[in-house]
């Protein structure tokens, strides 16, 4: 059933090694750099307790009778999509933010992998069933559930077999109790999270048709020998009243390392099966893409509220040249809206059986989003002026000598004191032009695979044979180039 928020944090004091800022982490929930994550995450296992989002944020299961957490719950129906978008929403407007990795999103790559549930067996019957039953057991235990997908990776000139093999995670040595793997991967969020689905990230297996390297498993985050060796945090860096983001919402990077971790058999999900491998690197985001792309909606909402509060508190916003660049962001917000509404209006059945976002739609709808991200976010800049880059820190704002200047100079009316104006140049600094704002970027980049993967798997979902159709019947060319594109694409 689901957790409260105390259940969730008394679930990360483990004993998981962690650093930071080359120091070994004592109690992550109180940590300075991780202390915010951690209460936004408690809020979410919270909010589905309290009578004003319980029916959102939770569903009763008809098997148990318990309540459980609508983002974790498999979707079979377009509505059980409605309310995984209706549940994400209201995390973010109780925050007031955008978090991205908080068990939402990457807990779909788990179902994709539960499609694949028939090559499983195939391989071996045990893994078939260890992904049923950890879906099952993500349903009823409600943890906190991340991904760990990329390698430090080395030379990528070379097979993992010609450099040092720990550069990619990978068997070495197969026991009763389990496997033994050794290596890294980058994971945003683990070192508060509670578990993560790891996988290999690319393809490089060389001329092997078995690998060591081609492996998934659930890892636990206090597992012996996994260590969390994490990036230095933007929290606390400045304070929060000129970083109101940076201070509330970095989701802190970390590189696990695998020092001969063991894997308990009931853990391992495939080995040695390049297939297996190969099979999840193409579907991984199937269902895990909406839960991302929703988050740079929610982004280009706060961009456009950004934009329009300092055009309008500056008497710009009458202006035909201000309109168009504020209508430029709105189509971009209301383009991710309608691949996210058509993805699901048009949802197709899994291989699984689940019912998946219309995967054309939801590719073509993430390459929109993450694409022109950059654009809109200089666009922003524009609107919001020069004064976001140039203005002084709120300790200016309350000392006794600087503040009747500060006070004179940032008030624009009645309506927009200087204190106002202060809050949302401070804001609207954090979104666009700070370290927090362009790793964000960064991370809407690559957090789903780099933009030529985006790419690829548009190509692979995007029905090709509409458009030859139509130019065949244009062109009134013979039925042999169908057949020859046909087999081309099926090659």
């Amino acid at each position: 059933m689901i957790r409260t928020g105390k259940d969730y944090i008394d679930s990360i004091r483990d004993g998981r090694q962690v650093w930071i800022n080359g120091e070994r982490v004592a109690d992550v929930p109180t940590h300075p750099a991780f202390k915010p994550l951690v209460e936004v995450r408690a809020r979410i296992h919270d909010m589905a307790h309290e009578k004003r989002h319980q029916d959102v944020m939770s569903y009763l299961d008809e098997k148990s009778g318990e309540r459980n957490a609508v983002a974790l719950k498999l979707p079979h129906t377009r509505q059980d999509w409605q309310d995984k978008r209706r549940a994400v929403d209201a995390v973010m407007d109780e925050i007031g933010g955008v978090v991205t990795r908080v068990g939402d999103e990457t807990i779909g790559e788990m179902w994709s992998l539960y499609d694949g549930k028939d090559l499983l067996c195939e391989i071996d019957p045990r893994f078939g069933e260890n992904i049923e039953r950890h879906i099952h057991e993500a349903l009823n235990h409600d943890p906190f559930h991340v991904s760990a997908n990329t390698d430090p990776k080395g030379d990528r000139s070379k097979p993992p077999q010609e450099q040092d093999p720990d550069m990619l995670l990978h068997v070495v040595e197969e026991t009763d109790a389990g496997i033994v793997v050794r290596g890294a991967k980058y994971e945003t969020a683990a070192a508060y999270s509670n578990q993560a689905f790891v996988k290999p990230t690319i393809a490089n297996w060389g001329n092997e048709a078995l690998s060591d390297y081609a492996l998934g498993f659930i890892a636990h985050m206090n597992a012996p020998g996994i260590k969390h060796i994490c990036r230095t945090g933007f929290t606390g860096r400045a304070p929060a009243e000129d970083y109101p983001l940076s201070n509330r919402f970095d989701e802190v990077d970390t590189l696990m390392i695998f020092d001969d971790v063991l894997v308990p058999w009931e853990d391992v999900l495939f080995l040695h099966h390049t297939r297996a491998a190969t099979f999840i690197r193409g579907t991984l985001h199937r269902y895990s893409a909406f839960a991302f792309v929703q988050r740079l909606l929610k982004t280009a909402d706060m961009m456009i509220g950004v934009a329009l509060f300092n055009v309008k508190q500056t008497g710009l916003d009458k202006q035909p040249a201000v309109r168009e660049k504020l209508a430029t962001l709105a189509c971009y917000r209301e383009g991710i809206n309608a691949h996210l509404t058509a993805s699901i209006a048009m949802a197709e059945k899994s291989p699984g059986g689940l019912l998946m976002p219309n995967q054309s739609l939801l590719y073509t709808g993430r390459v929109l989003a993450c694409s022109r991200l950059h654009d809109m976010m200089h666009l922003t800049r524009e609107l919001c002026g020069g004064q976001i880059c140039v203005s002084p820190d709120h300790a200016a704002f309350v000392d006794p000598e600087t503040k009747p200047w500060l006070d004179k100079f940032y008030s624009v009316n009645d309506n927009w004191v200087a204190e106002d104006r202060r809050k949302l140049l401070a804001l609207a600094r954090d979104l666009l032009n700070s370290d927090y704002a362009s790793h964000k970027l960064t991370f809407a980049l690559f957090a789903q695979s780099p933009p030529f993967a985006h790419l690829n798997a548009v190509y692979n979902n995007f029905d090709f044979d509409g458009p030859l159709e139509f130019v065949k019947h244009a062109a009134d060319l013979s039925d042999r180039v169908m057949g020859k594109k046909k087999k081309e694409k099926a090659a």
